[in-house]
C-alpha cells in the first residue's frame, strides 16, 4: 500500500483507477467506462469522498475538485487541466 500503489496507478497498465483517468482524458464518460469494466476502480469513489470531505471541512483542495468535476460533472480532462494550471499562485497551508 501506499507509494506502491501510487506508482502502480501512476505507470501500471493494470491499474483500475488508471485505466478510468485514461478514459476520461480521451472524452468517455463515467458510465461508459463503468460498463466496460467488470471490477471495481476504487479511485471513483473515493475521489467522491475527498471531495465531500473538503467541502465540508473547508478545505481547498484543486486537484481533487477538479477530478470529481470529470467524473461526477462530465467535465472534459482538457478544461479541468486548463482550470487547475491557470489558477492563480497563493501560498498553501499546512497542518
Amino acid at each position: 500500500a501506499g507509494m506502491g500503489d501510487l506508482v502502480l496507478t501512476c505507470t501500471g497498465g493494470l491499474s483500475r483507477n488508471r485505466h478510468v483517468g485514461v478514459e476520461l482524458g480521451k472524452g468517455k464518460t463515467l458510465a461508459e467506462i463503468l460498463d466496460g469494466m467488470s471490477q471495481v476502480a476504487e479511485g471513483v469513489r473515493t475521489a467522491k469522498s475527498a471531495w465531500h470531505l473538503a467541502q465540508r471541512e473547508g478545505v481547498d483542495m484543486p486537484i481533487t475538485d477538479q477530478v470529481y468535476r470529470m467524473i461526477y460533472e462530465d467535465k472534459p480532462a482538457r478544461r479541468a487541466l486548463a482550470d487547475l494550471m491557470s489558477r492563480r499562485l497563493k501560498h498553501e497551508r499546512t497542518g
